[in-house]
């Protein structure tokens, strides 16, 4: 069995998250810097994150439901996951951004994963909070992988991380194989493999013998 461990934002999704969340309250551009720089490793993953959501204090429920609903899987991106599932391996997300908008995106293309490791934003009285919650603000992304790992009984040189920026720099080092999809400059050179597509990371897997090419 293998693992094979994508980030969100920028790998499986080319959506971000908590800019589509900003454009419902007048904050993304404010939003997209926070997360160039944070993803470029030039501010700190919980800061940023933290910095972001509370930008977002008092948006509405229905406003926060339609951005999610904007979330949108990359091309190929369910397609790979399904032959994932098919072959047996062990399917992840792991991301910084928020878990329901994760699951709007999986529920619209009616494909599932095995793990999901996110981030909540709360809510009460029917609007955020500003706060965040969750095990990957503090926490990175290393651990959720071998966590995982060890809770299906595979070894780390038996793992795959997929990611493009700089909080995803600590599962790309510990997994057996490290590929950067489109990555950062401060993330390419930890990235054995580098490609900028769905069918690149599905070429990679037919590779390695983690897909079977019929």
């Amino acid at each position: 069995m293998t693992v094979v461990a994508f980030d969100f934002d920028g790998t499986l999704s080319d959506s971000e998250m908590t800019v589509l969340l900003g454009n419902q309250c007048g904050v993304a551009d404010e939003m997209a810097d926070i997360t160039e720089r944070a993803m470029n490793n030039e501010m700190g993953y919980a800061e940023s994150l933290r910095k972001r959501a509370a930008l977002l204090e008092g948006l509405d429920e229905a406003d926060v439901a339609a951005a999610y609903s904007e979330v949108e899987l990359r091309e190929g991106a369910a397609s790979l996951i399904e032959s994932l599932n098919g072959a047996g391996v062990t399917t992840a997300i792991l991301t910084g951004g928020f878990e329901r908008g994760v699951e709007a995106a999986l529920e619209r293309e009616e494909v599932t994963v095995d793990h999901i490791v996110a981030n909540r934003l709360p809510m009460d009285d029917g609007k955020l909070t500003g706060e965040v919650e969750g095990s990957l603000i503090e926490g990175t992304k290393d651990t959720a992988l071998e966590d995982l790992a060890t809770l299906v009984d595979v070894e780390m040189e038996e793992t795959i991380a997929i990611g493009d920026g700089a909080n995803d720099l600590p599962m790309l080092r510990v997994a057996g194989l490290s590929i950067g999809f489109d990555p950062k400059p401060a993330v390419e050179p930890h990235c054995e493999v580098v490609v900028t597509s769905m069918a690149g990371v599905r070429d990679t897997l037919l590779a390695e013998g983690v897909l079977d090419r019929t």
